[in-house]
């Protein structure tokens, strides 16, 4: 199964959560903050989206910044994802 985002929409992977900190402190499972990092698996065709023309400025592959608290959570062939709106996409990460 495939998703397909319309509009504005971004489909992104989340990135692995740090098991231990940079100076070796191993974190406990409920301790680890998930990651506001992503991988972009799908990008929608922009378009008008309410009333105002959108350009899509991420591709598939790019890896961002994305807000905390933004998108919606899908599990899709025990694979989980995220889809936001592109303005919730904060940074490109090069």
């Amino acid at each position: 199964m495939k998703l397909t985002p319309l509009g504005d929409r971004v489909v992104l992977k989340q990135l692995v959560a740090e098991e231990t900190t940079k100076s070796g402190i191993v974190l406990p499972g409920q301790n680890k903050e998930k990651p506001q990092q992503a991988e972009v698996v799908a990008v929608g065709p922009g378009g008008v989206v309410d009333g105002k023309e959108v350009k899509m400025e991420v591709k598939v592959g790019d890896q961002v910044i994305y807000s905390k608290y933004s998108g919606t959570e899908v599990k899709l062939d025990e694979e989980e994802f995220i889809i936001v709106k592109q303005n919730d996409i904060l940074a490109i990460i090069e």
